[in-house]
């Protein structure tokens, strides 16, 4: 399976409500390293619709100000539509932090 596939298929897995970093979908995927990677594959987002790149954040909770598909304003604007609080760009990931069962990724 393509890097990017595998970031996808992770992603979608992300519950509505909840976000994750670019180095946990890196470390998921199967390279911690693979962050910017992961940046890149959301980037290329071929399907939003079904690939949620939006609950996607840095390692900060910060949202993207590049954000692919409307900028840093459409990113907080989903997010809140899915009961999520941003406060000054950034997501509490102690909150809204995705820990998702390991096994059920492999």
């Amino acid at each position: 399976m393509h890097v990017f596939e595998r970031i996808y298929q992770i992603v979608r897995q992300i519950p509505p409500g909840h976000v994750a970093t670019y180095g946990q979908i890196a470390l998921l995927a199967g390279n911690p390293r693979w962050s910017r990677v992961v940046g890149y594959a959301l980037h290329v987002n071929p399907d939003p619709d079904t690939i949620p790149c939006f609950r996607v954040v840095n390692r900060h909770g910060k949202v993207s100000a590049a954000f692919a598909f409307g900028g840093e304003n459409m990113q907080i604007k989903l997010l809140e539509q899915e009961g999520i609080v941003v406060k000054d760009g950034i997501v509490d990931l102690s909150v809204y932090g995705w820990k998702p069962d390991i096994e059920s990724l492999k």
